[in-house]
């Protein structure tokens, strides 16, 4: 997004409510829902159909026990995306465009390369997600819901033309269906709780099985794309004259932050503890989206059944139309050009029509995506956690040092289970798993 675009999504009248709330003539609260927006648009990446993967195969398989997985995933993703969000509040740029900047040519090449497979592998779960939930509910074939989601999703965000405003109440309206869904379902399916308690708090691996699962909820959890964009989303909201204005930016970021991924990981532990509800029992063998839809009917009826589909459906919609904001934002970030979003679109939709052309399994292919995701993880974590560390790049809100030493911590978790993850899909076995 450039600069013109970003300061045309913004009226006059929102900018000058925002202005007086950072002003101090404003003190309403309602005046400061002028700054919500960006977290909860980058929250749906949190909640996108590789999520639903992946918790179905985690509740169905492992019962409760990978619950804390959940939890931890969900406050790394908390601390990178107010990282990522103060960094575009401070500076005025994205993450991609400071990479480009501040590292050199071959370091930001090679982040460009693993960024765009990470870009591919976010909408090929999004993408498929969305036309596995047409296909079920309509009963129509994968390939033609894999075209209506294409669509669909252009003409969303063809949205964005009239401000961002609009784009983000569509997006927080398929939100709050997600989120009720599963509220839904949560009061259908028959729950545990002392045992859901003791999986949120109680660290625990059954097994190298439940490694791979785990590394795959923190592939779907915490997004690469996700990082990339809230910078982006934030970086021309509105003008801060100063460093007391900027302050106020950053904490009502990290406000939204907080409440929008709150809910984010309320409803992925709500996936796995209706999966686990629903199928551990019985079913522990229900890995894969269609066998779980069509499970839930005979287990919990066709309302359950049906819930589950509107809440796939209206995640891979939405979800689709962010990762494609995200690739745009990536792409002319780490190249300098502007891209056009049907091209954007066209690019990250050809991995998903392989995959249904090679006739390969789609849940599968959304747990493998995952997995690839959480291995590109790590490249714009660092890059992030270098960048706000920087006086030059940040003034005063550079970061402090036991937020730095916590970010880094972060990365080095995911990256030590990548490494077990590498290690054990070579044959090779770790003492104690």
């Amino acid at each position: 997004m450039s600069t013109a675009e970003g300061q045309m999504g913004i009226t006059a009248r929102a900018s000058r409510g925002m202005a007086g709330v950072l002003a101090g003539r404003d003190h309403r609260w309602t005046s400061k829902l002028l700054f919500a927006g960006p977290a909860v648009v980058a929250s749906i990446a949190y909640m996108d159909p590789g999520n639903f993967a992946t918790n179905i195969q985690a509740g169905a398989r492992y019962g409760y026990s990978l619950l804390w997985v959940v939890l931890a995933a969900n406050l790394i993703a908390m601390l990178f995306q107010a990282l990522s969000a103060k960094l575009g509040i401070v500076t005025g740029r994205n993450l991609a465009e400071l990479s480009r900047e501040h590292f050199p040519a071959p370091v930001v090449l090679g982040m460009w390369a693993i960024s765009e497979i990470a870009a591919m592998a976010t909408d090929l779960a999004e993408f498929l997600g969305g036309a596995i939930g047409l296909s079920l509910l309509f009963h129509i074939p994968l390939l033609f819901g894999m075209v209506i989601t294409g669509v669909v999703t252009y003409a969303i965000l063809m949205g964005e033309k009239q401000g961002f405003r609009p784009l983000e109440l569509i997006i927080g309206g398929l939100v709050a269906a997600v989120a009720l869904s599963y509220v839904i379902e949560l009061l259908i399916v028959q729950v545990a709780w002392p045992a859901v308690v003791t999986g949120t708090f109680v660290p625990r691996l059954q097994g190298p099985g439940a490694l791979s699962v785990a590394v795959g909820i923190l592939g779907a959890t915490v997004m690469p794309h996700a990082i990339y964009l809230h910078s982006g989303l934030t970086q021309h909201r509105t003008r801060a004259n100063n460093d007391v204005e900027r302050s106020k930016l950053v904490r009502f970021s990290n406000v939204e932050v907080l409440i929008a991924l709150t809910v984010a990981g309320l409803v992925n532990m709500a996936m796995v503890i209706m999966a686990s509800g629903a199928f551990h029992a019985g079913h522990p063998d229900v890995a894969e989206i269609e066998t779980a839809y069509h499970s839930l009917t005979p287990l919990l009826g066709a309302a359950a059944a049906g819930i589950f589909l509107v809440s796939l459906l209206a995640s891979g919609i939405s979800s689709s139309v962010v990762g494609t904001m995200a690739g745009q934002m990536i792409m002319q970030g780490f190249t300098g050009f502007h891209i056009p979003a049907w091209i954007r679109r066209l690019v990250t939709m050809v991995p998903s029509f392989i995959v249904v052309a090679l006739g390969l399994n789609a849940t599968d292919a959304l747990v493998y995506s995952q997995v690839v995701l959480s291995f590109a993880l790590p490249v714009p974590m660092i890059a992030l956690v270098i960048l706000t560390s920087r006086r030059d790049v940040m003034g005063a809100f550079a970061n402090r040092r036991w937020v730095a030493g916590t970010a880094m911590a972060g990365t080095v978790v995911i990256l030590a289970l990548n490494a077990v993850l590498l290690l054990q899909t070579f044959g090779v076995t770790i003492p104690g798993l």
